[in-house]
């Protein structure tokens, strides 16, 4: 038997995560088991427990951000040849927000496979991190640079590099100046890769130590996201999840630029004139990421020298976690140190 943290929908603030003695999982065909190091704290989880996005069935077991070494090896393992020659007891691995996809249709065949319509999501449609152990698929497990600490790549996991993601879908190139948001666990590490490329960064957010936060990892400018006399962007993330500050940040982009939306769950957008958006400026959103895109972020994250900024939670804290991270009392990202 293991712990587990599982919920029922409510607000956080009525503690609704629980702590359950559940069998130990046993894996199957193409599955490893995982004993969980450290989980990251995802603002994904909080809308899970918020009921602002629905899992299939209940309970489940959130964590998408998962860090740990793998403890057992299902029969007749299904591999990602290229990265893994082999898989071993011991071996420490990443375990992401997409835990498998069908492999067969239209996206997963032109490497699209984030938006496949079969795609089941870790913490989600399967058990993820918040439990001393899980069950991975082989597919979807990535392989963890030496150089990163537990606590350090677990934040890498989801708000990296989704992260990541959206800064190519933003178009940005290097020296662009970008603008930001938002800014928590996701926006903190994309703030440092676009250094890496030579970009200056204007962060929007209210939190006063939010804004100091980003001034102090090397953003241009932090402020208020209706202040006024700012030069045209030439791109924009978005990473909180409110919709009116997609007109916002239309109105800061110049003519051609771009805004992507970093955001599993946003609400509504507001309606707005069409010249906001007029002059060839690109509106997209960004789903979940692709295998190859956490390949890329961990490798560009050990060049670049990220580093995540960590609050530590012991499991039994996941609810005290996930309030901090709704009322944004810590910078960067929770992680929940679960075992080492």
């Amino acid at each position: 038997m293991i712990s587990a943290c599982l919920f029922s929908p409510a607000k956080i603030e009525f503690n609704p995560l629980v702590f359950e003695k559940i069998p130990t999982p046993q894996p199957g065909p193409g599955q490893v088991r995982i004993k969980v190091s450290v989980c990251g704290v995802c603002h994904t989880d909080l809308h899970t427990v918020e009921g602002d996005i629905h899992p299939p069935h209940l309970p489940i077991t959130l964590g998408h951000q998962v860090v740990g070494v793998i403890d057992a090896i299902g029969i007749q393992p299904v591999v990602n040849w290229n990265i893994f020659p082999a898989l071993t007891i011991g071996q420490r691995v990443g375990v992401p927000w997409l835990h498998s996809t069908c492999g067969k249709c239209e996206f997963c065949r032109r490497d699209e496979e984030n938006l496949c319509p079969s795609a089941r999501f870790t913490g989600f449609h399967v058990d993820g991190g918040y439990a001393e152990y899980m069950l991975a698929d082989t597919r979807s497990i990535l392989p963890i640079p030496a150089l990163l600490s537990d606590e350090q790549a677990a934040p890498l996991l989801c708000a990296g590099i989704v992260g990541y993601r959206s800064l190519l879908k933003a178009d940005i190139k290097p020296g662009d100046k970008v603008g930001f948001f938002g800014f928590g666990a996701s926006a903190h590490l994309c703030l440092q890769v676009l250094k890496y490329w030579g970009c200056s960064i204007w962060v929007f957010t209210r939190s006063k130590s939010h804004q100091e936060h980003a001034l102090d990892l090397g953003a241009a400018w932090a402020g208020d996201a209706g202040t006024g006399g700012i030069s045209p962007l030439d791109r924009g993330v978005i990473f909180a999840p409110a919709g009116e500050l997609i007109p916002l940040a239309l109105e800061k982009i110049r003519l051609g630029g771009t805004v992507a939306i970093n955001a599993i769950h946003m609400s509504d957008i507001p309606s707005f004139p069409y010249r906001t958006i007029y002059g060839e400026r690109t509106l997209r959103s960004v789903a979940n990421a692709t295998y190859r895109d956490g390949v890329e972020f961990l490798d560009l994250a050990v060049k670049a020298g990220i580093k995540s900024t960590v609050s530590r939670y012991p499991l039994k804290d996941a609810n005290r976690a996930l309030s901090d991270l709704k009322a944004s009392r810590f910078n960067g990202e929770a992680v929940l140190v679960i075992g080492q």
